[in-house]
């Protein structure tokens, strides 16, 4: 009996202890830190999902702010993460001193699971080898050559509606139409399939979506790196990996044995792979990439723009009206250049409804803090919280309303532009901002230039967000009435 209990002490004790030594890291670096709480640090159960990890830190963000930090520590578990508050030392971090930040410090595994090791993932050399090779494929002209495949799936989406208008009492499910028109979108250029294939609705689906088995296995697979690749543990689900290998080995065959070339991002890919700059492999991967980036970021940043300017008929009459004045015909790629205020209501919508509520990078070398005696040390995982900065009032008075005007020229010119970050920014921002921003303003400008559109009763407000996908997305149904121009 004795011996129990002094086993029981000592592994009582060894707990204490390891968690006392774990939650002293902050203060060792004199760096101001929110005070942890046995087991999950600052964190909520993580097995429990009530809120998506954007919106808890946003609420670290407004404590350290309101304490006039410029930065703060927390602890995720017993790992310490530093939140990034101040827009110049985020500036810093992303940019100016990017050197010590180039990794984004999550978990990959190309042996094991080829799929992961794509751009967003890769760190170090292999990713300024692969973002070298990619950027000239979304150069401007580039992008403007995809822009016919772009509007054909476009024209389809537009029938889609002429349906729902026709034969669905006027009225629209926009959470139905616009995933199905992006995902069309990217098996055109992405996979060069020129028919919509169901499966790929199925498997994004199983790809972007959370489990409490999958968000255990990121975390564990992240905070201890080494001794996952060692175990050979995935993060894409086996039949998703499966699917989009084959699917781009099959188009990859068929091209190269055909003959046959056609201007998009696998045609791309394909010239670099003729060249020995790719294999398959990485091939797959880069494309599986552009599909989950681009999926979901581009389907719900349409949802939001639309579900805003049918609550705000004044902001929709004017987006209509400059469409109409610049594009009375027919809609070109130069022409989509000219809508300034459908590009303030796209930033507006990303502003009010970032894809992503945060970014993560990790230092790569030690890094002092400018004008201060502050090291943040090899290794530590940095946040920056781009919901947190979009929604706050310093910046964005009255962040829930609706303002396409913040993004004037006047108005960008008077506000740190490192507090608009739906992209992120510096050298890893996102690869494909041009080509997502030309998606999202085709649509938009065909969908107005043809409809009236306004909130329908079955739509519940205000919006809920699902909990269970690491892009923010609406929980549930958003229907719009339809009034043909």
């Amino acid at each position: 009996m004795n011996t129990t209990i002094e086993i029981l002490t000592i592994i009582i004790l060894t707990i204490f202890c390891f968690y006392k030594w774990k939650f002293s890291y902050w203060k060792s670096r004199k760096i101001p830190y929110l005070d942890p709480k046995f087991p999950f640090g600052n964190v909520s159960n993580p097995f429990f999902m009530k809120e998506k990890v954007g919106m808890t830190l946003a609420r670290f963000y407004n404590d350290m702010k309101q304490r006039g930090w410029k930065y703060g520590g927390f602890y995720f578990g017993v790992s310490p993460i530093c939140l990034i508050v101040d827009p110049d030392l985020i500036k810093n971090i992303v940019t100016r001193d990017f050197e010590h930040f180039v990794d984004r410090g999550v978990y990959f595994n190309e042996k094991d699971d080829p799929l992961s090791g794509h751009l967003a993932n890769l760190d170090g050399q292999k990713w300024k080898n692969m973002r070298r090779k990619l950027n000239p494929t979304f150069s401007a002209s580039k992008t403007k050559n995809m822009f016919p495949i772009v509007k054909f799936c476009v024209e389809n989406m537009m029938e889609k509606v002429k349906s729902c208008y026709e034969n669905a009492h006027k009225c629209c499910n926009i959470n139905e139409v616009f995933p199905a028109f992006s995902i069309n979108v990217i098996c055109s250029c992405a996979f060069g399939l020129q028919e919509e294939n169901a499966l790929f609705k199925a498997y994004a689906d199983e790809c972007v979506s959370w489990t409490k088995y999958k968000y255990l296995v990121q975390i564990l697979a992240t905070f201890f790196d080494k001794t996952a690749k060692r175990m050979g543990i995935t993060t894409v689900p086996r039949n998703a990996a499966k699917f989009f290998m084959k699917v781009v080995t099959d188009s990859v065959k068929y091209r190269e044995e055909n003959d046959y070339v056609r201007s998009d991002f696998m045609q791309l890919l394909i010239e670099m792979k003729k060249q020995n700059q790719l294999t398959i492999e990485e091939i797959a991967a880069q494309c599986f990439v552009f599909f989950i980036a681009g999926f979901e970021t581009s389907s719900a940043t349409l949802t939001f723009a639309l579900y805003e300017l049918a609550k705000n008929q004044n902001l929709q009459n004017v987006a209509r009206d400059e469409i109409l004045a610049n594009c009375p015909n027919e809609i070109t790629y130069d022409s989509l250049a000219d809508l300034k205020f459908l590009d303030q209501v796209v930033d507006e919508t990303l502003r009010k409804y970032p894809p992503l509520l945060y970014v993560t990078r990790q230092c790569v070398k030690n890094y002092k803090i400018p004008d201060e005696d502050v090291v943040i040390e090899k290794g530590t995982l940095v946040a920056i919280p781009i919901s947190a900065l979009h929604s706050d009032e310093e910046f964005y008075p009255k962040p829930e309303t609706f303002e396409p005007e913040r993004f004037s020229k006047t108005e960008k010119s008077l506000r740190h532009p490192y507090t608009f970050l739906p992209f992120g920014e510096g050298p890893r921002m996102c690869i494909g901002k041009r080509f997502g921003l030309l998606e999202v303003k085709l649509a938009l400008t065909c969908l107005l230039k043809n409809y009236k559109f306004s909130v329908n009763c079955k739509t519940k407000e205000p919006l809920a967000m699902r909990v269970d996908t690491v892009v923010l997305a609406p929980k549930d149904e958003i229907w719009l009435d339809l009034e043909k121009i």
